[in-house]
């Protein structure tokens, strides 16, 4: 599996993956903004590579791996691997039978849908986090919004690929944050205020962690995470590493 993801929506589903045997590659840039302490979280059981987009050597070298992989996951800004030629019908010409899926903030439809966003705009887009509103700065929401559609992408690409193995072809799905919002509004909302947390305590470098177990499980196959995360970029560009 390929994954050209960043922050937390598009690592959580590739994290999942991995934990249930998936050989995850996640591509990234050494230009890219790093983030290690959402990384020490999401990168567990996967390798990391950078390849440079930008130049043709860096695309010659995605088409490469795409050439070998079941599954493509990216959540670049809406448009940005299309204008480079990566799109979800040249990948399956290039890969027949691969799953291409998808995230963005805002849907694939509509006056929003070439938006740039996260979780926290979204949550306040789509009136989410009025509930909790108060005067004067605050916190950012928790991202359930995020997690949410990490755990969903995980979830599709998985009943993709079952499509796969029963009627062939290629595939894919998309997702996206706002989409997630709709539906965990529409659960209902519990009464109540979920307090204040000191976290200031727990705060500490990276170095020996515990994480907590992936939930469930598929018969015979119990899910685990064979590596912690690795260094960002410190792995070839290639799979079987």
């Amino acid at each position: 599996m390929l994954e050209l993801t960043h922050v937390i929506a598009g690592p959580v589903a590739g994290r999942v993956l991995a934990a249930h045997g998936a050989e995850v590659l996640h591509v990234g840039a050494a230009h890219l903004p790093a983030l290690p302490g959402l990384w020490a979280d999401t990168g567990l059981g996967k390798r990391s590579a950078h390849v440079d987009l930008r130049t043709q050597a860096g695309r010659d070298t995605l088409w490469r791996l795409i050439g070998q992989a079941d599954v493509f996951l990216q959540s670049y800004r809406p448009g940005a691997l299309a204008g480079l030629g990566f799109t979800a019908e040249r990948l399956a010409e290039a890969r027949p039978g691969i799953v291409v899926a998808e995230l963005n903030a805002y849907g694939w439809d509509g006056p929003w849908a070439g938006r740039r966003g996260f979780d926290s705009l979204v949550q306040l887009a789509s009136g989410i986090a009025a509930e909790a509103a108060v005067d004067g700065p605050r916190p950012l929401p928790a991202q359930s919004l995020d997690h949410g559609t990490g755990w969903l992408t995980a979830a599709a690409i998985m009943t993709a690929l079952r499509r796969r193995a029963l009627e062939g072809g290629s595939h894919r799905v998309r997702l996206s944050l706002a989409r997630t919002g709709l539906w965990l509004d529409s659960l209902g909302r519990e009464e109540g205020s979920a307090g204040e947390l000191d976290v200031s305590g727990l705060l500490t470098r990276t170095g020996r962690t515990t994480h907590v177990r992936v939930p469930g499980e598929l018969p015979g196959a119990p899910p685990y995470w064979a590596s912690a995360a690795p260094e960002p970029g410190g792995d070839e560009a290639r799979f079987g590493g």
